[in-house]
This record gives structure tokens, C-alpha cells and sequence, in this order.
């Protein structure tokens, strides 16, 4: 039967006693009540015993009597009574007395907290608990001490432990917990299917997340302190744990630790089993949402993979990802259609939704943004590397508004393109499409202040404003243009190459100029444009054109050949 938790919390004293009864003459083990009733006929009449106000918890061991000549006797029951007295005052051990009979010598009487307060980390369990209590409802994953509670329950597993001898495999204690026996005649139970569910968690991908993923399985569906107690009374307990230095081990030390389990198991939890890709790493969990959307031909979400997660690095404006304003640029992909990308190889995600196309998709997308606002502190690691290897890539703190996602503005009855002018660099004599190759990323390099332009391909020239006071930047014919393209690893980026020093000794100099438009449909359009710009103004200007694949010729002052990628 289980224990009052309250008393054992509050002002209760904890009474234990050892008794012999005949084991054939007990009821079935099952039936507390009689099993109860018989026992305390056994209880000597010297000591205080359980009340209807009083809860029992029964420890029994079945133990052969041996006798002088080797010959086995009937079995006798060797059991150990322990209860809670909540009306028993706060005396010093061994002489606390109640109010209606005193505690003889032959029941030792304890407070609960009295041998807790011996070992630190129940101490710090105990805090946690009551807190944890204090909340009130079922208990979630915003639950401002869930992660203290659970860490305190894995440090006392952890203490103690021993490690084996030979192998290089070091011992955790998931590695103890999954060796319990699995379900009662075969049948699985509560128990087993949660010790299951961790053993092939596919986001767990180490024994301490393994671990993790059953302590919080155990906590929902109320196993914790079975669990437990089963495994503190595994006959391999002692190849498991020091009793020396462990909680577990130490007959005094793991009742106080049972019982304030018994407490948190008595808790109701409500978690998301399936928030677990960062337990290998964290007790905190990020913030998890589902993501939902309709039959699409493309999502527009650019990705990365950073050591097997799927990063979100960018949102195409006008993407559908933008239009259900869910998905930020820093989240992490965690699941396709219930099908995990934890330790994803590059290109599986994409995979994954080329295979479900023309199909609902139903993403499990977790926040890079914590309940406080902040990074979630787990993803500091990945965000550097990441960082690296996108140097433009920014977190998205929120999605485009309205206003944000108008790539274009009229003016004067014209479309205007608006993007941002990344800066520009002299590329010597040549200005064929080969050198935006290297002089797209050396603009890059140069980490120059964005700005805000309004892109207009006019007729005959490109003009280049500033959006926020119109003021002409640039202004280039397009027999001045001698290429126009971008880098397939920068689909975002577009750049022209135009002639510097026409009037040079030297000969005519180039330089490179780089802009960013919002979207990779608007850049191949801006391309396409200005190409089909400098043709037509060569047909109908030049008497003499000649053209090869994807190069069209300038006139002779240009030296090189205009080249649209």
C-alpha cells in the first residue's frame, strides 16, 4: 500500500518494525488490506501500531528456515512494516511519542527529512519537489522546475555507479534500467513499453539520451517509481552500484529517495514524448510546433545541414513557407510526415518531400528562439558553425510583413526591382562571365554596407537609385555591359560587369558589380532582362553582330564579349 506522500512531506514520522509470520497462513499478497491485517497480528505488542489514519508499506521476503540437521523447514516471512504517523511529534530519534501512546523501543521512529538532509542531492530533490508541487495542474514542459527535478533524478542514478573493468563502452544508467525484466509473463506493461520507446527512440542517439527520453516517458505515465524500486531490488544491484558511495546502494539512504519519487509519480504530467532530438545534449527542450501545409510544387525554404540537423537558412518572399508565416530563417526541421531528421546525411530532407510530392506535408519544426526570447542555448554550437559557412545568413526573428515582402515599386508608371547593392571591385582587361566566379565572392569579402537601390531595366540602359532619396547612383548603356550572371551556390546574387576606363592606355578596364534580390525567380528574371536588353540594342544599333552560345560581342572599344549566365 502506498505511503501517505503528505505526512512524508510535512510533519509525518516514518515507524518501521520486523516481524516473523508463518508464510503458509498469509492471504494472497495481492489483497493489501488482508495481507495487512494478518501482519499486524504479528507486530509485538510493545510497539505503536498503524491506525486507520495511517498508511502501511509492506517490504517482505520470503526466507527458508534451515534447521540443526540441514533439513528445510516451512518457510516463515521475515518482514519489514514501515508507516507514517502524522500525529507524532518532532522528538528526537528514537524517543518520539504520540499523542495517544508512546513509541516503545522496539520501532524506530525517523523523520522524513532527517536522513535526506545527510545527502545533498536529496536535499535539493526534496526543494525541487515541493516546488514542483506548489505549481499546481498537470505539469508541461514550461514547467519552471521539470528540468531541475529531472536532473536531480539522474544525478542520483548517476552517483555511485560503478564502471566496468574492461571495455571501453562507459557505463550510464540507462544501461542498468534497460535490463529490467520485460513484462509479466510476457505481456508487455507500462513499464516495459516505456523502457521500449526509449531503447528505439531514433532522435536518441546516446545512452544519456536514451535515459532521458525514459525518465520523462516514466514521469507520464506514472512507472517512475516502479521502475525504480524494481531496479533497487535487482539481484545485480551491487554490480550496478558502490553502497558506499551510492544512493541507490545504501539501504538508509534510497527509502527516502523512493518516497519522494513516489511523490513525483503521484504528479500528473502532460509532455511531448516526441521533443527529444536535444536530450542527448540538454535537459531544456525547445520549443516544438507543427507545421502544416497544403500540396505545393515548391515550399521555398532554403536548408543546411550542420552535424545531421536540417537548418532553416532562408524563406523565399512569395513562397508559400512565407505565406503560412511559420517557419523562421534559424529553426531546425525535425521531422517530415512523422519521419525523423535527427542525424540527417546531406539532401535526405529533400528527398524526403520529393517523394511525398503532390502530398499534405506536416512539418515538426523546432524554435531557434527560447520561451524567454533569447537563443535556445543548445543551438549556440550549431548557429557558429553555421554561421561559417553562410556569412550573410541572419536569424529571423519574426516573419515579413506586408511591406517587407514587396519586391517592387512603381514609379512613373515603371516597375522597379528593389534590392540591395552589395558593393563593387575592379576585375582587370577581361569582363567575360569566367570572372564572376571569383569576383562575386571578393565583393562578399569586402563586407560592405548593404543599400537599398530601385533596379529599373529601361530600353536602353540600366539605372541603379537609391530607394530612400531617389538619388541616381548609376547609370549604364548596355553597350557598356560586358556580362551578366550569378554563382549557383548564391542563387539570391546577381552581378554585371561594366566598363571602368573606356579611354585607359592600357586598354579598357572592367569592374563587377554585385546586388541581392529577394528571391532566386526574381534574379533569373532581372538576368534574363538585361540579356535580352543588350541583344536587341546590338540589332538594331550594329550593322555587324555575331554571337556564340550564351556570349554575345561588343562593339570594338569593349575588347571583350558580353556573357549572360
Amino acid at each position: 500500500m502506498p505511503i501517505q506522500h503528505q505526512s512524508m512531506l510535512c510533519i509525518g514520522v516514518r515507524l518501521y518494525t520486523h516481524i516473523h509470520a508463518d508464510v503458509s497462513a498469509i492471504p494472497p499478497y495481492g489483497n493489501a488490506h488482508l495481507c495487512l491485517s494478518y501482519l499486524c497480528k504479528y507486530i509485538p505488542p510493545c510497539v505503536h501500531k498503524p491506525t486507520c489514519h495511517e498508511r502501511v508499506q509492506v517490504r517482505r521476503c520470503v526466507q527458508p528456515r534451515i534447521g540443526v540437521t540441514g533439513a528445510r523447514t516451512p518457510p516463515v516471512l521475515v518482514a519489514e512494516l514501515c508507516w507514517v504517523a502524522p500525529e507524532l511529534g518532532a522528538s528526537p530519534l528514537g524517543q518520539t511519542g504520540c499523542r495517544r501512546c508512546p513509541v516503545p523501543p522496539g520501532c524506530v521512529a525517523t523523520r522524513p527529512g532527517l536522513m535526506a538532509g545527510k545527502e545533498p542531492l536529496l536535499s535539493a530533490l526534496r526543494g525541487e519537489v515541493l516546488q514542483l508541487r506548489e505549481d499546481g495542474g498537470p505539469c508541461t514542459d514550461t514547467s519552471p522546475h521539470l528540468a531541475a527535478v529531472c536532473q536531480l533524478l539522474e544525478s542520483v542514478l548517476r552517483k555511485g555507479l560503478r564502471q566496468p573493468v574492461w571495455g571501453f563502452r562507459r557505463r550510464d544508467y540507462w544501461h542498468c534500467l534497460e535490463q529490467l525484466p520485460q513484462g509479466d509473463g510476457g505481456r508487455p506493461n507500462p513499464l516495459s513499453l516505456s523502457i521500449q520507446r526509449a531503447a528505439t527512440c531514433s532522435k536518441a542517439l546516446t545512452a544519456q539520451g536514451r535515459g532521458r527520453c525514459f525518465l520523462r516517458s516514466a514521469l507520464q505515465g506514472k512507472v517512475l517509481a516502479a521502475a525504480l524500486r524494481q531496479l533497487a531490488h535487482s539481484p545485480r544491484l551491487l554490480e550496478f552500484y558502490d553502497p558506499a558511495s551510492s544512493i541507490l546502494g545504501n539501504e538508509v539512504l534510497l527509502e527516502p529517495f523512493l518516497s519522494l519519487v513516489l511523490v513525483v509519480t503521484e504528479m500528473d504530467f502532460s509532455l511531448d514524448l516526441q521533443n527529444c532530438s536535444f536530450l542527448d545534449e540538454s535537459w531544456l527542450l525547445p520549443v516544438c510546433i507543427t507545421y502544416e501545409t497544403v500540396p505545393c510544387r515548391v515550399l521555398g525554404m532554403v536548408i543546411r545541414y550542420v552535424d545531421g540537423r536540417v537548418f532553416v537558412t532562408e524563406v523565399l518572399p512569395e513562397s508559400q513557407a512565407e505565406v503560412d508565416k511559420v517557419v523562421l530563417a534559424g529553426d531546425v526541421l525535425d521531422e517530415i510526415n512523422g519521419c525523423s531528421l535527427r542525424n540527417a546525411s546531406s539532401g535526405q530532407a529533400g528527398a524526403m518531400v520529393q517523394k511525398l510530392k503532390g502530398q499534405p506535408l506536416s512539418f515538426r519544426v523546432l524554435r531557434w528562439r527560447w520561451h524567454d526570447g533569447e537563443v535556445y542555448e543548445p543551438l549556440l554550437p550549431y548557429l557558429k558553425v553555421l554561421k561559417e559557412k553562410e556569412p550573410r545568413f541572419q536569424l529571423q526573428r519574426r516573419p515579413r510583413r506586408r511591406a517587407e515582402r514587396e519586391t517592387r515599386k512603381v514609379q512613373g508608371g515603371r516597375l522597379l526591382y528593389n534590392l540591395r547593392y552589395l558593393g563593387r571591385s575592379g576585375v582587370g582587361t577581361f569582363g567575360g562571365k569566367e570572372v564572376l566566379e571569383w569576383a562575386i565572392p571578393t565583393v562578399l569579402e569586402q563586407h560592405s554596407a548593404p543599400r537599398e537601390v530601385l533596379f529599373d531595366v529601361k530600353e536602353t540602359e540600366i539605372l541603379v537609385q537609391e530607394k530612400a532619396s531617389s538619388k541616381v547612383l548609376f547609370r549604364y548603356v548596355y553597350p557598356e555591359v560586358s556580362c551578366v550572371g550569378r554563382r549557383r551556390e548564391s542563387s539570391h546574387l546577381f552581378a554585371f560587369c561594366v566598363v571602368s576606363s573606356p579611354e585607359s592606355p592600357e586598354g579598357n578596364t572592367f569592374d563587377c558589380l554585385v546586388f541581392a534580390s529577394g528571391s532566386e525567380q526574381e534574379c533569373e528574371e532581372i538576368i534574363k532582362r538585361i540579356g535580352k536588353g543588350t541583344l536587341y540594342f546590338f540589332r538594331y544599333n550594329y550593322s555587324k553582330m555575331w554571337s556564340t552560345k550564351n556570349c554575345y560581342s561588343m562593339p570594338p572599344h569593349a575588347r571583350s564579349n558580353n556573357c549572360f549566365c
